[in-house]
């Protein structure tokens, strides 16, 4: 979708009240306004967007990143098999699997699955088409991880519950659900603010809307390239970690540690994401 020219950018750039009223028309008459939630998870992940994907999450192949990311989660299988929900591309599977852990997947996308079987040693990983909130596949796992906060485009509290429910399925006795998930920076909202900025660069405009009524966001992209803007919509619900502890229970899951990153740092009140780790007991 191409989008009318945006305000120009500056490295203090703050929406401007008449930007973020034509932002909130656009929601309102948008299918994925933020008051609505979906009882069945929607694939967004397709065409051009999973075809430009990696390009657009560039910094998340940084080796800062993902170095910490994947040392994480190979100590976590202990040698154990691992099923990735949300394997999207293969940002992190495939780096597992190179550690020597046998990497399975689930994921909604058949574009993104086809951009993951371009890539080199693919063919090690078993990628089952689905949504991760329900889909079963065979075997028992020492780990099931969601990265990059996936559990969010689960946009209904009861499929975030499925998915808990789903990951107890296919843990082993033992096993551990590891989820990174970002912590709402609601500090920053104003009372009456209708869009919170996350990222303004010459190439893109980020910024999210919120009802923090029911949780519920759309993150509004603008990738700009010249005179021509592509907009992409993401909605997503955002959960805190209190409540996810409280479905992990619901599972029959317990929380086992809670970290500020992937490097262990300790999880604060100022932490703007967190690495959780629940375990099924023996």
């Amino acid at each position: 979708m191409l989008s009318p020219a945006v305000p120009r950018v500056r490295g203090d750039f703050r929406l401007s009240l008449a930007w973020r009223r034509r932002a909130a028309k656009k929601c309102q008459r948008s299918r994925r306004c933020v008051c609505e939630s979906h009882s069945v998870p929607q694939n967004i992940f397709t065409g051009r967007f999973a075809e430009g994907y990696d390009l657009g999450s560039s910094d998340m192949y940084e080796p800062r990143v993902l170095e910490p990311t994947v040392s994480f989660l190979a100590d976590a299988a202990r040698d154990g098999a691992a099923l990735e929900f949300g394997i999207g591309t293969g940002r992190v599977a495939l780096p597992l699997s190179q550690r020597g852990v046998e990497v399975h997947g689930i994921e909604i996308s058949p574009d993104m699955v086809k951009q993951l079987r371009a890539k080199p040693e693919s063919e090690a990983l078993v990628v089952t088409v689905g949504d991760f909130a329900t889909t079963r596949v065979s075997g028992s796992f020492s780990l099931v991880y969601l990265v990059y906060n996936a559990i969010s485009n689960l946009t209904a509290q009861d499929e975030q519950v499925e998915c808990f429910r789903n990951a107890a399925r296919h843990l082993a006795l033992g096993g551990r659900l590891v989820i990174e998930l970002w912590v709402p920076d609601l500090q920053r909202l104003p009372p009456d603010a209708l869009a919170l900025p996350f990222d303004v660069s010459p190439s893109h405009i980020g910024f999210d809307e919120i009802d923090v009524a029911t949780q519920q966001g759309v993150s509004h992209h603008y990738f700009i390239a010249g005179d021509r803007v592509a907009l992409f919509d993401s909605p997503y619900r955002y959960v805190w970690p209190a409540e996810l502890d409280l479905m992990a229970r619901i599972a029959g899951l317990n929380l086992r540690e809670r970290w500020g990153d992937w490097d262990r740092s300790p999880f604060t009140s100022q932490s703007r994401k967190h690495i959780s780790v629940w375990e099924r007991p023996r």
